[in-house]
């Protein structure tokens, strides 16, 4: 989620009913070297909390001293990343790399639990590959050197983020009686009704939901309504998507410049607009404009348009 689970991004995500926010990972040989880009990242919002901040690296010392500067910053916890497989970040030993060197995932996770006061988090992967999956035991260990909840990842690190998604051994984990952290699953979350069908099938206590709320912080409002309630709320109208598109823009704006939130906002148009017809030319002209102004112009055109989403929302008993 670099470059997307930003504070404005987040900001969103908690208007629309997220409990909780992680940060970008940021890199541990970049926060003791006072890099900016990783700096930047430690800043939050008060109305964003609770938050944590994520650190991601292969080297003890460096993740420890990272832990330290972290807490500065005052969020509510440290997570640690132990499952990113971009190549990257693996190529460093880091992320999903320390599947494969579970003794250093432990002596790592340890070393900050001491650190900080703060409860530091892991979020991981089933395991690096179908033959090595080792995330029942893992869990334990990581529970052990005093880790205070887990998220676990569906997949192994070689699937990166295709292929089936397979939820039976973070089923596992939840039932273990030797587990009493809080566990979490992640996974193809795309909405309420798989949501349900993960708690039920798993027992988790809780879902961190990542690809699927990107230009779609609705979903946490769906997931929250179903859950209390068993309705599942209609899609947003265009004219909420638009007016919520501007605010996440005007945020990122603030938080990143102009030019820079120009680009990076281009991964977000899809999501926005996503399951209406026709409106990839006004995609197209989106992901390519070159001014706020002409992105404000765009998006008043297809307000003029009046595209109409047909979705009444509907109840399904959550037995």
């Amino acid at each position: 989620m670099e470059d997307i689970s930003n504070s404005p991004f987040r900001s969103v995500c908690k208007q629309f009913g997220a409990d909780l926010v992680v940060s970008e990972f940021v890199s541990s040989e970049g926060l003791i070297r006072d890099a900016e880009k990783s700096r930047v990242k430690l800043t939050f919002e008060e109305t964003e909390r609770p938050v944590a901040i994520q650190i991601f690296g292969h080297n003890v010392e460096s993740m420890r001293k990272a832990a330290e500067l972290a807490e500065e910053a005052q969020p509510d916890l440290i997570d640690l990343n132990f499952g990113c497989p971009v190549r990257k970040v693996v190529k460093k030993g880091a992320g999903a790399a320390l599947l494969k060197e579970i003794p250093r995932m432990l002596e790592i996770a340890g070393a900050v639990v001491r650190a900080t006061r703060l409860p530091v988090t892991v979020k991981t992967r089933l395991g690096w590959d179908p033959a090595s999956q080792p995330i029942v035991t893992l869990a334990e260990q990581l529970q052990d050197v005093g880790i205070t909840a887990i998220a676990i990842h569906a997949r192994t690190a070689v699937q990166l983020y295709g292929g089936q998604v397979d939820w039976r051994l973070i089923g596992e984990v939840k039932r273990n009686s030797r587990m009493h952290i809080p566990v979490f699953g992640n996974g193809d979350i795309t909405n309420a009704l798989v949501a349900k069908e993960r708690m039920d099938q798993t027992g988790v206590d809780g879902l961190m939901i990542g690809r699927a709320a990107i230009g779609n912080p609705w979903i946490f409002r769906e997931i929250r309504s179903y859950f209390l309630s068993g309705y599942i709320p209609p899609q947003p109208s265009i004219k909420e998507r638009i007016s919520t598109l501007q605010d996440h823009f005007r945020k990122l704006i603030s938080y990143a410049g102009e030019r820079r939130a120009l680009l990076e906002f281009r991964k977000f148009y899809s999501g926005y607009f996503r399951g209406i017809p026709d409106m990839k030319p006004f995609r197209m002209r989106l992901v390519t404009a070159t001014t706020i102004g002409e992105v404000e112009e765009i998006l008043g055109e297809i307000l003029d348009v009046g595209f109409q989403i047909s979705d009444p929302g509907s109840r399904i008993p959550y037995l």
